[in-house]
């Protein structure tokens, strides 16, 4: 999952007193991405090195003057370029003091922006659309530009990149309430111009961010409504290459966010890969009103993967450089180093190692986000059931109530009532409509749990964590009030669930299951599946003689000779298969779904320190059970039970140990334990030593060239050795 990590202040701030402004201009990057330009909205550009927090150089243009674009480094000549009063281009290097001698010249047009990319020739923008190369314009300043845009159309955000050697720029205007993109590209010049679709209200796009893939550019723009769009336009002109076309350019919608009452006033949407984007200045789903964050989302499966708290004002800025965030709030600029994982479904819900974990839930009938976002209908499988659900939802009226009014409900009426009404109105709801709403029902019904202790509605909840519509980010108190009001049967089904809960608290959820009494585990009501497959795997009468899987008894008992010299302690001479498990049945059962978690392992190894030493001894018991019981050939694997796997088992006995073997070590209780673990991880060794060599042997088979005259049938002899 992504992640943000802690950030640190690169530099103060001098906000407008209106509080509207940050005070920066803007931030370029100059020779990499660990030097920064950071130009002011008055007349000075600073240089920083990031990571040592530190300004290198400073240069401001003499009283009277203003700095009227962001100031850029061409890399080519090693030089600093900017614009004062809009039309006066200055050049000058860093070993320049004073601005006064630089080289100047005076522009016949107003400039807005000068762009440079790394490797490249810096181009100038100027404020009625024409484009030219810096060489260009210096070689004949007073040089007459062209009028691109038409009249009142005006430029609101540009930005520049490099494809296959050509120069694209590309800058966006708006003309009474219509927003136009403009692609420029240059040797060979051609203009496309695209109409952007008008939004609800005729709301003006908030922010833009670009990012090239396969040979088109990605535009990705920011509505006040929350609505995050993109649009696809391809590197090769289409149609016209003079602009006089207007074609619209088709958007797709990625996210909704929510943004409480109004609308937005200063954010900013910004595209850090294929399946992440940063976002700033729109309410986090779970915070409540006035508070600023910097949030990660991965629009890939719409979950909300990172986010902080900004202190002070947020005033719609992002930049991004390399793997860092450069964020003004409040009076300071701070940098906040972010990590986005390659986006697959595996990463993106954690190190989810169970294959047929999918096969164990069955099929699901819930449509995709994406679907949901673009207003697509999705018909549920054509089966038997899927037929009686809707004959069914025919016979049911329409619910009484509206979302709005369920919530509002929820705050004040008692338990009874707030059953019936809200478990009506999710037996009423159809899958899309439950799919947006179900976020704001838990958020409802948790706050209300924890305000009122009278108040819980474990049965609601478990519902709608059944729905398949919630994760762990849209409702982070969830999982803590199962676990404060001791709803084992709720934990459970967020650990199935939910992909992203944090390790901090999938720990806590170990130290609770493994606190939890005998007599208190036996009374709950758990997942049927998850508890067939232990009452199976601990009163099936399994054969005791055989070889198992890497561990047969014959070869732990002469390892135990070798490790011991043949002084092997009275608890360790019974047969490994006549090992018991260690804890009571459904006690086993919650520690399934924490072997089957998404976790990290580097955030899970702190957080799995806190386990004390006796815990720590009854959790490895009961991995050494579930490894026994898996090594035997005798044990059936089947598909339909929910259950962990011996790669799980595993890894959990191996980070287990990693952060706990000095205590047990001395911890005489864990002597024995100890001693077979050596053992069983000692013939595992050795089957993988065996199957390597067997993988190396077909490896070179398969490489061997067969002979031309080896007619129908055959017989060859191979020697493996």
């Amino acid at each position: 999952m992504a992640a943000l990590y802690e950030g640190y202040t690169l530099c103060g701030l001098v906000p407008a007193q209106n509080l509207t402004s940050s005070g920066v201009h803007g931030i370029k990057s100059e020779r990499d991405d660990d030097h920064v330009l950071i130009t002011d909205s008055a007349r000075s550009v600073t240089l920083y090195k990031v990571s040592d927090q530190k300004p290198l150089c400073s240069w401001t243009v003499k009283q009277g003057r203003s700095l009227t674009c962001p100031v850029v480094y061409n890399s080519i000549t090693k030089e600093y370029v900017a614009v004062s009063d809009n039309k006066v281009i200055q050049i000058w290097k860093e070993d320049d003091i004073s601005l006064d001698k630089a080289f100047k010249a005076t522009l016949s047009s107003d400039v807005w922006q000068v762009h440079s990319t790394q490797g490249a020739e810096p181009v100038v923008l100027f404020q009625r659309g024409a484009v030219r190369f810096l060489d260009s314009i210096l070689a004949a300043p007073q040089q007459t530009v062209e009028d691109v845009l038409a009249h009142e159309e005006d430029l609101r955000w540009s930005t520049h990149l490099v494809a296959d050697s050509q120069h694209c720029v590309i800058f966006t205007t708006e003309q009474k309430g219509d927003h136009f993109l403009y692609l420029q590209r240059l040797n060979p010049n051609s203009l496309q111009k695209y109409r952007l679709e008008r939004e609800e209200l005729g709301l003006c796009p908030l922010s833009f961010s670009v990012a090239l893939r396969e040979k088109h550019i990605c535009l990705l723009y920011l509505y006040p409504n929350g609505r995050v769009y993109q649009s696809v336009v391809p590197l090769r002109a289409v149609g016209s290459d003079d602009g006089s076309q207007t074609l619209t350019l088709p958007r797709t919608l990625l996210l909704s966010l929510s943004v409480g009452e109004g609308h937005l006033e200063a954010a900013s949407a910004l595209i850090l890969d294929e399946a992440h984007v940063a976002v700033v200045g729109v309410p986090h789903p779970s915070a409540g009103a006035g508070k600023d964050f910097l949030c990660i989302w991965n629009i890939h499966f719409q979950t909300l993967q990172a986010g902080k708290e900004m202190a002070g004002k947020i005033y719609g800025q992002l930049w991004r450089f390399s793997n860092k965030l450069f964020i003004p709030h409040g009076k300071s600029l701070s940098v906040i180093r972010y990590e986005c994982p390659k986006s697959c479904l595996a990463i993106a819900v954690g190190k989810m190692r169970q294959a047929r974990i999918e096969e164990c839930k069955g099929p699901s009938s819930v449509p995709s986000w994406s679907n949901v976002l673009h207003g697509e209908k999705v018909e549920p499988p054509r089966t038997a059931d899927a037929r009686k659900t809707r004959m069914s939802r025919r016979t049911q009226s329409a619910p009484s109530l509206s979302i709005e009014q369920i919530l509002e409900l929820i705050k004040t009426e008692p338990v009874e009532k707030v059953q019936q009404e809200v478990g009506a109105f999710i037996s009423s709801s159809n899958t899309t409509d439950l799919q947006l709403v179900a976020g704001r029902l838990a958020s409802a019904l948790v706050s209300r749990s924890l305000a009122d202790l009278t108040f819980y509605t474990g049965g609601l909840l478990s519902q709608l964590v059944q729905s398949r519509n919630l994760c762990y980010s849209i409702c982070p108190d969830l999982l803590l009030l199962a676990l404060e009001k001791r709803d084992y049967f709720l934990c459970q089904l967020c650990l199935q669930f939910f992909p992203d809960i944090p390790e901090a608290i999938t720990c806590a959820c170990l130290k609770a299951f493994i606190s939890m009494t005998d007599s208190d585990a036996n009374i709950l009501n758990l997942d049927p599946a998850s508890v067939s497959f232990m009452d199976m795997l601990i009163t099936k009468d399994n054969a005791q003689d055989g070889s198992q899987n890497g561990c047969s008894y014959t070869s732990v008992k002469n390892d135990s000779l070798e490790i011991m010299d043949g002084a092997v302690p009275k608890e360790n001479t019974q047969t490994p298969l006549e090992e018991t498990c260690p804890v009571s049945l459904n006690k086993a059962v919650l520690l399934n779904e924490i072997l089957q978690a998404s976790y990290s392992e580097n955030c899970l190894l702190p957080h799995l320190k806190d386990l004390s030493s006796q815990h720590a001894l009854v959790f490895l018991q009961y991995l050494q059970f579930l490894y026994l019981k898996y090594s035997q050939d005798a044990f059936p694997q089947r598909k339909e039970l929910r259950s962990p796997t011996l790669n799980q088992v595993m890894d959990w006995v191996c980070m287990v140990l990693d952060t706990h073997f000095t205590v047990l070590v001395m911890t005489p209780e864990a002597k024995g334990l100890l001693f077979k673990l050596h053992t069983f991880v000692k013939s595992q060794v050795k089957l993988f030593s065996e199957l390597g060599k067997i993988g190396s042997s077909l490896q070179e088979i398969n490489k061997m060239k067969a002979k031309k005259e080896i007619g129908q049938y055959s017989i060859e002899i191979i020697e493996l050795y």
